[in-house]
């Protein structure tokens, strides 16, 4: 084989195991969702591949509220997240000195307890008479008819508190690759801190925010612990559906249906996203 020849090929062959990963875990399982999403039958006897669309109809009619729900959800945490964890993660790039990593472990800490375990405190913590609103409400600074749980308001706080650190360690990473030659320049052409930080931080950072953004986005757009345990009736999101169709209806192709629709609508949301902020800009910045 030539030189030419295995400089050629060497990119391909060094992609190959990441591509066989995606392939494994990831192609292989969505075309057997949208395989299942076309079966027709039931638990007892089985279900077969029959090319049935139906599913999809019945899907978006009976539950296209929980879908623009989830949307609305994932979308209202993502700008909270953003807006929470830029603050925390721009101190430590930029002032957080020989101590980054230190902050950075208080940040992730209590991450580092499961899921379901800070979900539950969170159920703890707003419950009428929990810690906080009881104390509230006993000092008469809050109404004793203020209810949290069970309300869009617990969801979306839960949705952002666990979505944290899948925002701040990306922006943390954007900012800390920042020239800060830059940001001196900006100081001496006479830009305020306020126009530098507006003009020079936030375009630079905006790899982070990109990459945060996926990563909250897409978690929480099928979540359903977070609606499970701080939501009620009426906060009910898709993952929670799915979940019932799949465990509780044993409903396969409906579940299948559901799953597709939430991957395809997901896959539209980032492709407007990227083409509105310019993802084109953000590669000459990576």
């Amino acid at each position: 084989m030539s030189v030419a020849l295995r400089s050629r090929l060497a990119p391909y062959l060094l992609g190959m195991p990441a591509g066989a990963y995606l392939a494994i875990f990831f192609i292989v399982p969505l075309f057997a969702v949208l395989s299942i999403s076309l079966e027709t039958g039931n638990y007892d006897t089985g279900f077969v591949l029959t090319w049935h669309w139906h599913e999809y109809v019945t899907a978006i009619r009976e539950y296209h509220t929980q879908f623009i729900r989830s949307f609305e959800y994932a979308a209202l945490s993502t700008v909270l997240a953003l807006v929470l964890a830029y603050p925390i993660s721009y101190w430590i790039a930029f002032h957080g000195g020989r101590h980054k990593s230190t902050y950075l472990l208080l940040l992730l800490l209590p991450f580092f307890v499961s899921f379901l375990i800070r979900t539950l405190a969170w159920q703890f913590i707003l419950s009428d008479q929990g810690i906080v609103l009881g104390t509230l409400k006993n000092w008469h600074l809050l109404p004793q008819s203020l209810r949290v749980l069970s309300t869009p308001s617990a969801v979306i706080a839960g949705l952002t508190y666990n979505a944290l650190p899948f925002m701040a360690l990306p922006l943390y990473v954007g900012l800390e690759r920042i020239d800060r030659r830059l940001v001196q320049a900006a100081g001496d052409l006479y830009a305020r801190p306020a126009t530098s930080f507006l003009r020079v931080i936030v375009p630079l950072s905006a790899p982070g925010i990109f990459a945060g953004f996926l990563l909250v986005f897409v978690t929480n757009v099928g979540d359903y612990v977070n609606a499970t345990i701080l939501g009620g009736p009426d906060t009910t999101m898709i993952g929670n559906i799915i979940q019932t169709e799949y465990l509780t209806n044993f409903d396969y192709p409906m579940a299948a249906a559901l799953s597709s629709l939430l991957i395809g609508g997901t896959l539209i949301v980032i492709f407007l996203y990227a083409r509105t902020f310019g993802a084109s800009q953000i590669q000459e910045y990576a």
